[in-house]
């Protein structure tokens, strides 16, 4: 491998090779000379002008988008608000050219009505692209470089490839880099890898071309943070060739997709427009063929009437408003909705790919069982708490901590707990929390239930001496003072590189050499543990009776004593079982996915139901292997996958998502954004996620909580049935009006309504009750029944034929009305000297709409039980509303400016009675529906 790189550097030009993709595979000298700089002296000025004019800035590059211009213009490209346009131009046109011209009052409020359904569309959209501008702030902080042979503070994106960057504690790395040299340089990479503990980094290793990126030791990256230690490394790749720009590229090339609602309210336009033009074109046809081109300029107004009548003017706004109460609700349950369709787009999930740590689980270490040479102990309690039971081969030992006292193996392994720790335990407003590494913390929990505490043993024993953990040597050794002289080594780590530093066991009071057997044994222990999912520990110590001047030497790491072992693991979260039981309920598949073992996996996967005995679980690497094909089959069974890198996940969406899954999918990592993105809905951690990760989901997660997903998939079901619920309503109203006002010329009658009266019953008469509507509580059953098919048509499942069978009730309800009014006011008519007009025949037929509208908002609020079976106290803003919208329509009647304004004429006491009567007859007729679906569901039972 080096042989060919040497022969590559001979045969390069003057600029330096940025073109190799694993830096890791070089050793640093290689590096440095294929990108033709020097560690100590960098390069010159005049190299980074060079290079700087071949690379570009070290930034990450947008891809041109939509301007807010563009976003805006486009709200207007829906078909029904293009065919309220034109109704509003034709309407103007007419007004204007009248003998005696009029104030276009209809065409206004047509455009008003466009104008802010067009800025409600534009105000969702205008925020919804900012995981960029979050990964931009990850990649350009200050940076010292040497050029020249000098050290120099730049700005990250002045960087260029050959750079060299000097690295310390507290520093975020401006781009990706291998390393030259480091002394004890630990970085936190979790924001690329997932993985929370910070990675030890070593320069003088060279890797393996298949090295995952969490693995590349000798490499550094743009976006992650120098925890501890110094280091020196040259740049190798910047802006969008890091592996951060990488996430960019992929964030940028996910293409967001309408969700299942916005494709619905398309198709509904789509059948609404064309409903309508062709019964336009019906009625001038039949007009013009009965009363010749002479009623053209009345057919036209007759199909202007209609045209506004078919178009559901309020929808859009009671669909926004039904979601952002959506929203509110979801919120109280600890779910915060980023972009307002995904409300509803919840109650389409049909499969939810969750993290294992701290969404599925506590992420709070928690010591299960401890092994010595002759004692199995099992350990209870709830997360941090220091209280809990130790049982004995079985049996309770009430006394926990007198019972350790009296196990002296115990009590040397409870002290190493103690010893080999930097975390502190403390309890913060009543709750016991960990400040540092949670299995450090889990070991001090451990040793307060048996009685260790901590302060007390690190004072009467302070450390003199440590050697921190390092994944060479698996493992951290403390050396303390003596309590009685001399000094002590505790030794915590890997159980099988702490066994191989044992040559003595202690079991009781007495040390033992230890034999073949016993090593046997122990290496069984381990196994079992780990079996269970249990992430294992080794303990062992011996007295040092002199101590060396360099502190802890590998003779002293030697002919240790053997203590025990300690597992532990993860704890899952009480309320998840449920959580995954209501999943499968509701038809829901839970999956899980996590970077941690198999073992882990399949023991907590198992504990919670989300997979059984046997199941197979998916390994990364695994993965890595599969192509699509392979991958798509699998995904149909496989419900764990372990060791996962966070950039298979964008894989395991895609798969899912050709299998016709709707998926949502949980992340906190920057690396996560692309999947949360192609996600049908993303779902980022609130505690723990990063900017790009809440930036790039569609949902955050306050309390990073599973259960809370399941608890906003129910809201996302009610959301959508309260949708369909008042769509039924809307929709049915308007097809009645379009019936009766198609029916009016035909049957000799002048149009009875106005536009302006269509849009206050489609906005106030429509709009009020559809709004109480939309807070109907959940039913009964809503997570009973399986998902919500995303592919549904708008009118399936029965609501097509509601509406219609619904508009043609009303239609004749109010043509019936219709025809009795027309001859009961022919006349003008005065009563103690009130003139009521001989047109109040056509208020009295918009009257009757607009009441037979509240019986049905009221019957409406469930499709099997009777109104009066209902509690009216589950949902009084229906009732509100009805109360309000039938005062405001009798405003419109007998209040002066309105009757002006909108067109009314006053109408007598008994007239409005028989407007009352008949609108009656629409509530009358839903609640006998209800009595005959119930009877024929009966029969079919019989």
């Amino acid at each position: 491998m080096l042989v060919a790189v040497y022969q590559h550097i001979s045969m390069t030009t003057e600029s330096p090779d940025t073109t190799p993709a694993y830096w890791h595979t070089l050793d640093a000298d290689a590096a440095l000379s294929l990108l033709k700089s020097d560690s100590n002296q960098g390069i010159s000025d005049q190299e980074v002008a060079v290079r700087f004019e071949r690379y570009g800035a070290n930034e990450l590059v947008e891809k041109a988008g939509r301007s807010s211009l563009k976003i805006f213009i486009d709200q207007f490209t829906n078909i029904m608000l293009i065919m309220l346009m034109a109704v509003a131009v034709v309407s103007a046109f007419l007004a204007l050219s009248k003998p005696e011209p009029a104030f276009p009052k209809d065409a206004v409020a047509i455009f008003s009505i466009v104008l802010l359904n067009g800025i409600l569309g534009y105000m969702q959209e205008i925020n919804a692209e900012k995981a960029l501008a979050a990964l931009k702030r990850m990649s350009s902080p200050r940076v010292r470089v040497i050029r020249n042979g000098e050290v120099i503070e730049i700005n990250g994106k002045e960087l260029v490839p050959g750079d060299i960057m000097l690295l310390e504690a507290g520093v975020q790395i401006s781009a990706d880099g291998r390393l030259i040299e480091e002394q004890n340089l630990q970085v936190r990479e979790s924001a690329l890898t997932g993985e929370a503990e910070a990675v030890s980094k070593e320069a003088k290793l060279i890797l393996e071309e298949d090295a995952s990126l969490g693995d590349r030791l000798n490499c550094v990256y743009q976006g992650t943070e120098v925890v501890q230690g110094r280091a020196k490394a040259v740049v190798t790749k910047i802006g969008m060739q890091t592996e951060l720009g990488k996430i960019a590229t992929l964030l940028q090339d996910v293409e967001s997709e309408d969700t299942p609602l916005q494709q619905r309210m398309t198709q509904l336009g789509n059948v609404l427009v064309s409903g309508s033009l062709a019964l336009v074109a019906l009625v001038v046809i039949v007009g013009v063929i009965k009363e010749g081109t002479s009623a053209f300029g009345e057919l036209l107004e007759t199909s202007l009437s209609m045209a506004v009548a078919v178009v559901p003017e309020g929808l859009p706004a009671v669909v926004t408003v039904t979601l952002a109460l959506g929203t509110q609700r979801m919120v109280k349950r600890n779910a915060l909705i980023r972009r307002l369709p995904a409300v509803e787009t919840l109650g389409s999930v049909t499969t939810i790919c969750s993290d294992k740590t701290g969404t599925l689980t506590q992420n709070k270490m928690v010591v299960q069982g401890i092994r010595t040479g002759l004692h199995s102990l099992q350990v209870t309690g709830d997360g941090y708490t220091p209280s809990g039971e130790f049982s004995v081969l079985g049996n309770s030992v009430e006394d926990s901590s007198f019972a350790v006292h009296n196990i002296p193996e115990v009590q040397q392994l409870l002290m190493a707990c103690v010893f080999c720790n930097d975390a502190i335990l403390q309890q913060k407003n009543g709750e016991w929390i960990i400040i540092g590494d949670p299995t450090e913390g889990a070991l001090l929990v451990l040793a307060s239930k048996g009685g260790c505490e901590s302060a007390e043993w690190q004072h009467r024993m302070p450390r003199v001496f440590e050697v921190p953990f390092s994944s060479e040597r698996k493992r951290m050794s403390v050396l303390v003072q003596g309590e009685y002289g001399g000094h002590v080594l505790f030794c915590k780590g890997s159980p099988e590189m702490t066994l191989e530093c044992c040559t003595h066991i202690q079991i009781g009071d007495q040390i033992h050499d230890l034999s073949n057997e016993q090593h046997q044994h122990i290496i069984a222990q381990n196994n079992e543990l780990a079996a269970r999912g249990l992430r294992v520990l080794g303990f062992a110590y011996r007295n040092v009776d002199q101590l060396s001047e360099d502190g802890i030497t590998i003779h002293d790491e030697s002919n240790l004593i053997w203590v025990g072992l300690v597992g532990m693991f993860d704890a899952p979260r009480p309320e998840v079982r449920e959580a995954v039981k209501r999943c499968r309920e509701a038809g829901i598949r839970p999956i899980m996915i996590t970077g941690d073992h198999q073992l882990t996996a399949k023991a907590i996967a198992e504990d919670l139901g989300i997979g059984k005995a046997g199941d197979r679980v998916l390994t990364g690497r695994e993965l890595e292997r599969m192509n699509s094909t392979d991958l798509d089959h699998e995904v149909n069974s496989v419900n764990v996958y372990a060791r996962v890198s966070p950039e298979h996940k964008l894989r395991i969406v895609q798969a899912l998502q050709r299998q016709h899954q709707f998926v949502a999918m949980t992340g906190d990592g920057v690396n996560d954004a692309p999947a949360l993105k192609q996600a049908d809905i993303g779902i980022a951690m609130g505690i723990t996620g990063t900017d790009v990760s809440k930036e790039a989901s569609d949902m955050i997660l306050l309390d990073d909580n599973f259960a809370t997903i399941v608890a906003a998939t129910e809201e996302g079901r009610v959301v959508y049935t309260n949708i369909r619920r008042f769509i039924k309503y809307i929709l049915g109203s308007n097809i009645g009006e379009v019936i009766t006002i198609a029916a009016a010329p035909l049957m000799g009658f002048t149009v009875p309504l106005a536009p302006l009266q269509i849009l206050w019953m489609n906005l106030v008469t429509d709009g009020l009750p559809a709004l109480a509507l939309a807070v109907e509580p959940a039913e009964p059953n809503v997570m009973k029944r399986p998902p919500i098919d995303p592919r549904e048509n708008i009118f399936a499942r029965g609501m097509g034929s509601y509406m219609i069978r619904v508009g043609i009730i009303l239609a004749v309800i109010t043509i019936s009305l219709m025809v009795w009014a027309h001859g009961y006011t022919e006349a003008n008519y005065i009563f103690d000297g009130v003139i009521y007009d001989k047109e109040r025949w056509e208020t009295m037929v918009f009257t009757t709409l607009c009441l037979a509208q509240m019986g049905h908002a009221i019957a409406i609020r469930s499709n099997t039980q009777l109104t009066i079976e209902l509690d009216p106290r589950t949902n009084l803003y229906v009732w509100g509303s009805v109360i309000m919208t039938t005062v405001l329509q009798l405003v419109l009647i007998y209040v002066e400016p309105f009757q002006r304004f909108f067109g009314t004429k006053l109408l007598r006491p008994e007239e409005l009675a028989v407007c009352f009567g008949f609108s009656a007859l629409m509530f009358v007729w839903i609640e006998l529906e209800k009595l005959v679906i119930r009877w024929w569901v009966w029969q079919r039972k019989q």
